[in-house]
């Protein structure tokens, strides 16, 4: 995803999320290098960096900080744990 092109972003992870009024919104789980506020600011800077990078009606719509995203033992994203959360 180009959130993680960033140079605030560590990782990130992305899923659709069910929404009554689209169906279906982009929502990122992202995680930040040391350094970086997890705090509005950085949602709209994210949002926009995606936006300049790929269609913008591909942005997410929803960003959720989170200290680590949940990967099996061979280092592969589990999407499936996200979506639960």
């Amino acid at each position: 995803m180009p959130c993680s092109k960033h140079p605030a972003v560590a990782e990130c992870g992305v899923i659709g999320k069910p929404d009554d009024e689209r169906g279906m919104i982009v929502k990122a789980f992202v995680v930040l290098k040391p350094g970086h506020a997890a705090d509005a600011a950085m949602v709209k800077a994210l949002q926009d960096h995606v936006k300049a990078t790929i269609a913008p009606f591909k942005y997410p719509r929803e960003i959720e900080f989170t200290p680590s995203l949940p990967r099996t033992e061979t280092g592969k994203l589990q999407r499936f744990k996200l979506r639960q959360a």
